[in-house]
This record gives structure tokens, sequence and C-alpha cells, in this order.
């Protein structure tokens, strides 16, 4: 599947029900390092503009560079409040944004749709000196009952899913992309609480899973409505993350 169209008919769910990021980021950034309002930020991969959220509410002005068609329009639906926000039609690869306009470069649960070295290069193009990349993943805990049934549905009825593969910010993974002068790793926690509606959104959501559209779909929400209705509590399932955010210079 293209990479850039997969989310073409997740759009709508992916906006309503997938989690945000927690606003301590934003404290520890400041302390980290000295981020303050005046930066400009370049949200790559933007999607439903979830990530770029964060850093409006900030006072920043965010250009969120996504290439889907569908989840651009999610996101200039959701961020038509902020006049800050400036919605581009580009790639990792190709942004489109002036040379040395960038103070900071944001990857929110996207990096690993990338062509790594590409964006590197135009990450150095679009960088201002002392430029920072920020690289931001939601990773699911799995380690009560709930979580590590809902695992198995992924698992079940995933195309092309590996369980090894799920954290997809590994460090073995990813971070060879940052220079040799190293990064800082930063974890956050992070909880969603979700009726019944909200977690078949939260599942329809994820693309490499059957959409509504697909044969197998009618057996995965079946499974998905037995755990819930094993699981609620007052009618509401507890999602837990783990939020990894990697920071590093433009080298």
């Amino acid at each position: 599947m293209n990479n850039t169209t997969r989310f073409t008919n997740r759009a709508n769910n992916y906006a309503r029900f997938r989690p945000g990021y927690p606003a301590a980021i934003i404290d520890h950034l400041t302390s980290a390092i000295g981020l303050h309002s005046a930066m400009e930020v370049a949200d790559i991969g933007s999607g439903t503009g979830i990530s770029s959220v964060l850093f409006l509410d900030n006072g920043h002005t965010v250009y969120g560079v996504e290439p889907n068609d569908a989840m651009r329009a999610e996101a200039e639906k959701y961020l038509q409040g902020y006049d800050r926000f400036h919605s581009i039609n580009g790639t990792a690869e190709n942004t489109s944004l002036p040379d040395n306009s960038i103070n900071i470069i944001l990857a929110g649960q996207s990096f690993h749709w990338f062509a790594q070295q590409e964006a590197k290069q135009e990450f150095r193009r679009i960088a201002r000196p002392d430029a920072h990349i920020l690289l931001l993943w939601n990773i699911r805990d799995i380690s009560t009952d709930f979580s590590a049934a809902y695992e198995r549905i992924i698992a079940r009825f995933g195309r092309g899913y590996e369980a090894r593969n799920r954290d997809l910010a590994a460090e073995d993974r990813h971070t060879s992309f940052f220079s040799s002068s190293g990064y800082c790793r930063q974890t956050f926690t992070h909880t969603q609480l979700l009726d019944y509606e909200q977690l078949r959104g939260r599942l329809l959501s994820t693309s490499f899973l059957p959409s509504e559209e697909d044969a197998d779909c009618a057996a995965m929400l079946a499974e998905l409505a037995a755990l819930f209705n094993c699981y609620e509590e007052n009618g509401k399932i507890r999602f837990d993350y783990t939020t990894t955010l990697y920071t590093a210079k433009i080298d």
C-alpha cells in the first residue's frame, strides 16, 4: 500500500478517536531546549492535526505538511480556528517550505513512513541554525488483561502486522537518523477513556486492519464488542499509553 494514501478511508476515525499528546511535553521542551512561541514548527506528516495542536496551543506558527488529501482536509477542519496553522500539501522528502525557515521539525506518529535519507536532506534544507527535530509516538501499553486481548485482535486481523515491530519508536530501529552528537529520550504517561463507539473508531483508524468495506471486518468488530463487554467499567474502557519523545539537533 502507498504510504501516502493508506489512511484515506481512515481519516475521519483517525481525527475523532486517536489520542492526543500530553501537555507536559511543552513544559519539558521549554526547559530542555528553550522552546518558546516565536519558534516556527514544521509538523511533517501532520495527518489530522493531532500533533500540531499541541504547539498551536503554545502560540507557535505551525506548518502542517501532509500528503494525504483526506487527512489534510480533516486537519484543516479541526484547526480552522487557529490563524497560525498553515496547511501544506507535501511530503517529508519534499515539504515545499523555504530554505532555512524552520526552528522545530516535528514528526508525530509518522516518522516510520519517511524515506529517511531523503527526509534528512530535506530537513537540513528547511532548518534554521540550531534547529531541533522532535520524534513523537504514543505507544499502547499492553500490560493489562484488556490491552493484551486488544493486541491479540490486532495480531489476528492485521495485514502484515508483527508484534515485534509494534514499538516503532524503538531506538535500535530509528535513532540512526540522528547525528553522531546523539539525542535525548523522554517518556510521559497518557490515557484515553473510551466508550464502545470510540473504541470501535480507534480500532478502525488503524491502517493495516480491515476497513468497514472488508469481508472480515464484521468478525473483527464482533470480537471487539465481546472484549469491551468483558472489561468495561461504567461504560468505558481505559487505554494507557507511553508517549515517547526523541529530541536532537539537526546535524
